[in-house]
């Protein structure tokens, strides 16, 4: 049945469209304000276009897509006054799940959670901003996992998907990975030192410089 792997229609083909779409969107492979042409889309992920019309209501609804009245749809623009924004509401969620995993974490999370930092370390030290960013974003995933705040998490990841074009650009900007580097650091031996307060404040600080690089 040649057909059932990858259905053109139905619930599994939306579903299907809606996970690549928004892979290639948080990857940057799709630009702020490209527009999402419907035939286009089905013909390259094989379903129909309905199913692609679901799939970017979806995604509308998560705050990736934005449909333009006559135009049709296409990557949402975030503003850096929206990314600001955003990241305000991360001080407070974040800083949340951190003092969870300050409290709550394992021996062998809080090891995973050093692991990283140095990883994150040796990507400066060689020059790979974009090793660096990729790490970054998984140390605060990784923080937000083992803090186990469901809700906290869900926020969070609508959330920073919005922010993917303003993070790859601040990677790129010269000095900023060492600055940012610093501020993990203290956040990982807040966490490691299972001091939920400290860790807090060191989440918070880490934004707020986040902020800064934005609006600069």
């Amino acid at each position: 049945m040649p057909n059932q792997a990858s259905p053109s229609s139905g619930e599994q083909a939306k579903q299907h469209a809606l996970a690549r779409l928004r892979q290639a969107i948080l990857r940057g492979e799709m630009a702020p304000a490209q527009r999402l042409v419907e035939n286009e889309l089905a013909e390259q992920f094989g379903v129909t276009r309905a199913s692609i019309r679901a799939a970017l209501i979806e995604l509308e609804a998560q705050g990736l897509v934005e449909r333009i009245r006559n135009r049709g749809s296409r990557v949402r623009v975030v503003t850096v006054e929206e990314a600001v924004a955003i990241t305000e509401c991360r001080m407070v969620l974040e800083g949340l799940c951190a003092a969870k995993t300050a409290v709550t974490a394992t021996d062998e999370q809080l090891d995973e959670l050093a692991d990283l930092g140095a990883a994150m370390t040796k990507a400066v030290a060689d020059g790979e901003p974009l090793t660096y960013s990729d790490l970054n974003h998984e140390l605060h995933a990784r923080v937000r996992e083992f803090s186990g705040q469901r809700t906290a998490v869900e926020l969070l990841e609508r959330l920073n998907a919005q922010l993917v074009r303003h993070r790859f650009q601040l990677a790129l900007r010269p000095g900023r990975s060492q600055q940012s580097l610093n501020e993990h650091l203290a956040m990982i031996e807040a966490i490691r030192a299972r001091d939920p307060r400290a860790a807090e404040e060191a989440v918070r600080a880490h934004l707020a410089s986040v902020i800064e690089a934005l609006r600069g």
